[in-house]
């Protein structure tokens, strides 16, 4: 029986650079806020074998073995990144299963998913690999994406937020305030505007934008009056202007999608591009469906 994931924060590990990025964010999270972490391992068989090699003639106890040993690997990360918080539980999950459905699963009870910008696989083309792009499009929890270039902090920096009036904005905002302050860092709203199809005078566009953030923003700063507050309005492409200001930040928090989005839609048009663009720590506020 696999061991309970619940309100747990999880690590999906293969062996790489990334996903320890990935594991020491994690533990240090995980050390914040008192919680279980779980480093999850998938082990599938090859995609290709020859003809008349049947699935199951694979020698899986090869793929114990080295899931075993990466996680292992994983298990001293996260220990040592926590230890200046405090010790955590962690648990370690050697599963025979492909890894991005069994995240999937977990995500339904998880506090929060975990994974690297790029895993081992064979395709290196872009900057995110299979299992963060499927987790960030379709878990049920939030996902947090984490660059191989990861680097613990030495004093706080800024959690930069995007805000557009959605539903999922608005849980992206809960989550950055959140961040802000168990990290004591301060917190920069983003809100960009365009004229386009508008056809209302800059000025009237301004003033709407800033009462759609301070809306956004009421009673989370009465609710977390620790953390320092800045606000970003301005006529731009919200997703350049949110890789601009986030570029030295220690983390961006973005909504599934915005107020282009639908019903059933699984990343927005802006949270992809971030998500593909962003060089630091990155949070994806998916909710439960």
């Amino acid at each position: 029986m696999s061991p309970s994931n619940d309100n747990a924060i999880i690590v999906g590990i293969d062996g790489s650079k990334n996903a320890l990025a990935a594991v020491s964010w994690a533990a240090i999270e995980a050390a914040r806020r008192h919680l279980p972490l779980t480093l999850l391992h998938g082990i599938i068989a090859p995609i290709e074998f020859g003809p008349g090699i049947a699935f199951d003639q694979f020698d899986y106890d090869i793929y114990r073995r080295d899931g075993g040993a990466a996680l292992e690997t994983a298990r001293e990360a996260a220990a040592a990144a926590a230890a200046p918080l405090g010790d955590i539980d962690i648990i370690t999950d050697l599963i025979q299963a492909p890894p991005i459905p069994a995240l999937r699963d977990r995500s339904k009870n998880a506090r929060m998913l975990v994974v690297g910008t790029r895993g081992l696989g064979a395709f290196g083309r872009g900057i995110l690999g299979s299992v963060s792009t499927a987790l960030a499009r379709h878990a049920e929890c939030p996902v947090a994406v984490i660059p191989q270039t990861y680097a613990v902090p030495e004093r706080p920096g800024r959690v930069i937020v995007g805000v557009d009036g959605s539903p999922a904005s608005t849980n992206a905002v809960e989550i950055a305030f959140d961040q802000a302050s168990h990290r004591g860092a301060e917190l920069v709203a983003v809100l960009t505007w365009t004229e386009l199809l508008r056809y209302l005078p800059r000025h009237q566009m301004q003033q709407e934008a800033e009462e759609l953030v301070a809306q956004a923003l009421a009673g989370y700063c009465e609710t977390y009056p620790d953390v320092p507050v800045s606000r970003i309005v301005v006529e731009d492409r919200p997703a350049k202007r949110l890789l601009e200001t986030g570029e030295h930040a220690e983390l961006i928090v973005v909504g599934s999608h915005g107020r282009g989005g639908f019903a059933g839609m699984t990343l927005g048009s802006v949270s992809q591009a971030v998500l593909h663009g962003a060089q630091v720590p990155i949070i994806i506020a998916r909710t439960r469906s």
